[in-house]
């Protein structure tokens, strides 16, 4: 999502031209949700716009509880901002588009934009778009550990699916020569400073820069003396994302899921939290986010953006993103973010508290 896209209000609930998702007014939808429920047909369900606009004129619906991957994801539209009775609503969506109001369950940006980009990332991963709702759903009130746990078994799972095979296919591995070492350490007095160091692959997250990371922390872990990591990116951006050369690499999804709780950089700067100092310039996609947003203090350099492109692939993201970002922005944001690929620049993360300083 570009600076000018999200400052632009909602003009109206309605879309102006033909939407490719279905529309029900907030008052009609416990009933529409229960005539799913006992309706036999594909699943998972296409999303479904939510008219919050129709609580202000039938009054506050009672509804019932929403089941993740059941239901469709629900994405709220209001021309108003929320006030206490609509974001009480808002809040049981998956996310809500509106112009304002308190809390963090809406997002400011057009309504046909947004509902395109996310019926057209439905179309491409449905099952994956669908594990994402519910597994943001889940991991909210738990604590970190199983919330990473949770996430690890359902990437894990996707790796083994048809979408994400789909992806890979029309994908093909690239081939890489020699690198230099995937990451620099050097100490600082009491600093330690770590930059990723693949400049020209724009960083993207490998296993040797995986394991350069953990070692590194694995020092700070040990040394009370280091009090600050500085972590920052050589080359024009900070990360691109984890290595696309490796995913899906690993013949056993089971093995997986184990491998990336025992090596989960996310986890270990989540137990450093308060000494880990991310400094984020350029592409921040994918792991180049998850992993700084469980640090307690992320600086970003101007005209630095953000996107979490997982979806696209038919997998969620895996480095920590629904666990560390969602305690950061809420699950509604990492909900949009996810479900429409957008891009969000340096004053839209700093207002959402993605990030907590301009550098």
């Amino acid at each position: 999502m570009t600076a000018e896209s999200h400052r632009a209000a909602t003009a109206s609930a309605r879309p102006s031209r033909v939407c490719t998702m279905q529309r029900v007014g907030a008052g009609e939808l416990a009933e529409f949700l229960t005539s799913l429920r006992y309706a036999d047909g594909p699943m998972p369900r296409h999303p479904v716009l939510v008219d919050l606009d129709d609580v202000v004129r039938e009054g506050t619906p009672e509804l019932p509880p929403v089941r993740p991957g059941l239901d469709p994801i629900l994405v709220g539209v209001s021309t108003r901002v929320l006030g206490p009775t609509l974001a009480a609503l808002s809040r049981s969506l998956t996310f809500t588009i509106a112009p304002g109001g308190a809390g963090r369950s809406w997002v400011d940006a057009p309504v046909d934009e947004t509902a395109e980009a996310v019926a057209s990332t439905f179309s491409r991963a449905p099952v994956a778009s669908s594990v994402l709702d519910r597994i943001l759903r889940a991991s909210e009130d738990l604590p970190v550990v199983a919330a990473l746990e949770l996430e690890s078994a359902a990437y894990s799972m996707l790796l083994a699916s048809a979408e994400f095979a789909d992806w890979r296919r029309r994908t093909p591995r690239g081939t890489s020569g020699s690198e230099p070492a995937a990451v620099v350490v050097e100490r600082d007095g009491p600093s330690l400073v770590v930059e990723l160091n693949r400049p020209a692959r724009h960083n993207a997250f490998n296993r040797a820069m995986r394991d350069g990371v953990l070692e590194a922390l694995s020092i700070v872990l040990a040394d009370d003396s280091l009090t600050e990591i500085l972590l920052s990116g050589r080359g024009p951006s900070y990360c691109s994302g984890g290595d696309l050369d490796e995913f899906g690499s690993c013949d056993s999804p089971a093995a997986a899921h184990l491998v990336r709780l025992e090596q989960s950089v996310g986890h270990a700067v989540h137990l450093l939290r308060e000494r880990v100092v991310p400094t984020l310039h350029g592409a921040c996609i994918g792991a180049g986010i998850e992993i700084p947003a469980f640090a307690s203090r992320v600086r970003a350099v101007e005209g630095s953006w953000f996107q979490l492109p997982e979806l696209s692939m038919g997998l969620i993201p895996g480095a920590g993103g629904t666990v560390g970002i969602p305690r950061r922005i809420g699950r509604w944001r990492t909900a949009f973010l996810a479900l429409t690929g957008q891009r969000i620049d340096v004053a839209t993360a700093l207002d959402w508290g993605l990030v907590d300083e301009r550098h």
